[in-house]
């Protein structure tokens, strides 16, 4: 029996605070710091957890709606550790700010402008409240704007935070009417790979690899390269406005491009019985990145999560469940033999120093992100890979998909495996 969710997205914003007293925000999250450590600590102690929120609330200058909120993911994390005892104890000891949680028109309040801004309250502490417009990404901003108009949406809890010391809102919405599949209810895994230059897509099911499909977009990185170019020449200039100007067509033009290459993938995914759509999860990638100062503006700037969210996002209203996995070794494991080592992979050509297999390196990566996948949210062992199908590479161009097979040699120049062509760049 299919067992399916509620859709539900939380959008994540930048607050442009306009009432001149962002140290006010940054106070309460150093309370609600307060508030989780002494939570835990009577947790700690045996305190009976109903009394708990009263208790906390009493010493706490903190709207009691937000202190009740902040006290409940408290508990949650205590509920966690005796549920599952692979869980470390939480610590009653947290150092740094911590997220300031509200609930919808209690701790928090939205609200659209006739210019189409919104603006936000947010109850720092009793009786004061800091104020502004949200900024951030069009997809979460029109997923927002579309939920403060809709009876379909219900607006939930927000959390105020600090990230790299710029404040930011997480607001959850719920559409009434969709649903989503559960992931584990899935029988074709999808495993995303996204490059610089390309997405790979590899669809697993219990029998097999049922096809292999990689999306080319090097449009993306060459006008990136080009706005950079021409946005530093005029910066050394001193014409800002037309600086302003060249980053917001950059922005509009990739945002466009991600659209298209995350519907394909979407509609890709479609054809496959019951699809769960898996990736990497990259969210801590960026922090660890140093490789100089040019690569790392390259890698910086890539629209990995941009483009995993898009594709998340029209995913859940085909009712398509997305997971995400590790994303470590996926691009040095052998499928075949399940051999890892950095050497197996040179730029686009995968080369497994143990069994031989040669296949396109993207590819590779896709079927492991999918392995990978079944193993952590499937109860159906992952099939054997003694075979893998011919790789069709399209490209995404602006007026469409070419989708035909661009491959017509072996995996690369002069060898085969086992009858199967690959793909050579």
């Amino acid at each position: 029996m299919t067992n399916e969710q509620v859709l539900v997205k939380t959008l994540d914003f930048q607050l442009d605070i306009q009432s001149d007293n962002e140290s006010l925000l940054y106070d309460a999250t150093l309370e609600s710091r307060s508030v989780y450590n002494e939570t835990i600590r009577l947790a700690k102690q045996g305190v009976d957890w109903d009394m708990i929120p009263d208790r906390v609330a009493d010493d706490a200058n903190l709207v009691k709606n937000t202190t009740q909120r902040v006290v409940a993911k408290a508990l949650g994390a205590m509920e966690n550790y005796y549920e599952y005892d692979d869980f470390a104890q939480p610590s009653h000891t947290k150092d740094g700010a911590y997220p300031l949680r509200a609930n919808y028109e209690e701790g928090y309040n939205l609200s659209l402008t006739d210019d189409g801004d919104v603006t936000f309250r947010i109850s720092a502490k009793p009786y004061k409240h800091v104020k502004g417009v949200l900024e951030g990404d069009d997809a979460h901003l029109d997923i927002l704007k579309t939920a403060l108009t809709s009876d379909e949406w219900k607006i939930g809890t927000a959390e105020a935070l600090f990230h790299n010391e710029n404040a930011e809102l997480h607001v959850n919405v719920t559409n009434t009417k969709q649903t989503v599949r559960d992931k584990q209810d899935s029988r074709t895994v999808v495993g995303v790979d996204v490059n610089e230059d390309n997405v790979a897509l590899t669809a697993l099911s219990e029998d097999g690899v049922e096809d292999t499909l990689v999306i080319d977009f090097p449009e993306i990185k060459f006008e990136r390269h080009r706005y950079f170019t021409m946005r530093k020449r005029v910066q050394n200039a001193g014409k800002d406005s037309i600086h302003d100007t060249l980053e917001g067509r950059e922005e509009r033009f990739v945002r466009d491009r991600l659209h298209k290459v995350s519907r394909h993938i979407v509609e890709w995914s479609q054809q496959f019985e019951k699809p769960c759509i898996v990736f990497e999860d990259l969210k801590e990638m960026r922090d660890s990145i140093d490789y100089g100062t040019r690569m790392n503006r390259r890698l910086h700037h890539l629209p990995f999560r941009a483009l995993q969210f898009y594709t998340s996002y029209k995913a859940s209203f085909k009712g398509i469940p997305t997971a995400w996995i590790n994303p470590e070794y996926t691009s040095q494991r052998c499928p075949m033999c399940g051999h890892t080592e950095r050497a197996n992979r040179n730029k686009k050509r995968f080369k497994c120093r143990s069994c031989s297999h040669q296949d396109h390196s993207d590819r590779v990566a896709s079927v492991n992100i999918a392995v990978k996948g079944i193993k952590k949210h499937q109860d159906w062992n992952v099939p054997a890979l003694n075979s893998l199908p011919v790789v069709r590479k399209v490209r995404r161009q602006a007026s469409g998909a070419v989708d035909a097979p661009t491959v017509t040699h072996d995996a690369v120049r002069g060898y085969q495996t086992d009858g199967i062509v690959g793909v050579s760049d």
